[in-house]
């Protein structure tokens, strides 16, 4: 047992009991990919396993798991909607490198400058955020250019002990996926042709983003080379563009 399988045992469980859920197609090569680290006695199996599935309101619902010994455990959990809602997405990365853990949970945004939609996905979460600050403090400064793409209850935290990852950790993720989940059940589609062009553009934009910032690809390029690493980021982890330019060359809907 990996630190951040009891994670991805836990939201599987809970999407399949919430939603109904199907799989995703992920693409061949990427179910499963494995490397050597490091030298002598050093040496450890880095094992990269993906999980992709889809419901009636969620496009893609995909996990990354990176399992690499004690110096390494990474899950990135992630769901993005369908074109057709304005729901966030919920992010959850989740890191343990030699020096620590570092921990991200949010529902991130599509219009952050919006107190309509802030009032909406935002504020009722708030309570969730507040009630872990005193165990999981504010993990310190993150860049600039990332700031549109959080929300105000964004919990951002570097743990130093394993305990507050089993537990606090373990909790707020759940939390926050049930969370989600309720705002799911209650999401109704847009219909607004200008509206449903700013989704289409802000889910573009995030993507893209992370796509280009992907604190992974360093990681990934060193385990598995460029060619796969390119190949994993645009082809499943942060797939919509392609997606989008399938289905305009196809004329399908």
């Amino acid at each position: 047992m990996t630190l951040y399988q009891p994670f991805l045992d836990a939201a599987i469980a809970l999407l399949q009991e919430r939603l109904d859920l199907q799989p995703y197609p992920i693409p061949v090569g990427f179910e499963t990919k494995s490397a050597i680290a490091g030298k002598g006695k050093h040496q450890e199996e880095v094992l990269t396993t993906s999980y992709g599935y889809q419901a009636p309101k969620l496009r893609q619902i995909r996990a990354a798991h990176v399992q690499g010994g004690n110096s390494l455990q990474v899950l990135n959990f992630v769901i993005f909607p369908q074109l057709n809602y304005d729901l966030p997405f919920f992010g959850a990365d989740l890191v343990t490198l030699p020096g620590g853990h570092l921990i991200a949970l949010d529902m991130q945004p599509l219009f952050r400058d919006s107190s309509t939609y802030q009032a909406k996905y935002t504020q009722p979460i708030l309570p969730i955020f507040e009630s872990y600050q005193t165990r999981l403090p504010w993990g310190g400064e993150f860049p600039e250019e990332a700031r549109p793409f959080f929300s105000p209850a964004f919990l951002w935290t570097r743990p130093q002990q394993t305990e507050v990852v089993e537990t606090h950790v373990f909790a707020a993720f759940k939390e926050y996926l049930q969370a989600y989940l309720d705002f799911v059940d209650r999401a109704e589609p847009i219909t607004s042709p200008s509206t449903l062009r700013e989704i289409e553009q802000a889910q573009l934009r995030y993507l893209r983003y992370r796509a280009e910032k992907d604190p992974a690809r360093g990681m990934f390029t060193r385990f598995y080379g460029a060619e796969w690493t390119e190949e994993y980021i645009h082809g499943f982890l942060f797939d919509l563009e392609r997606k989008l330019v399938t289905t305009a060359t196809t004329g399908c809907k």
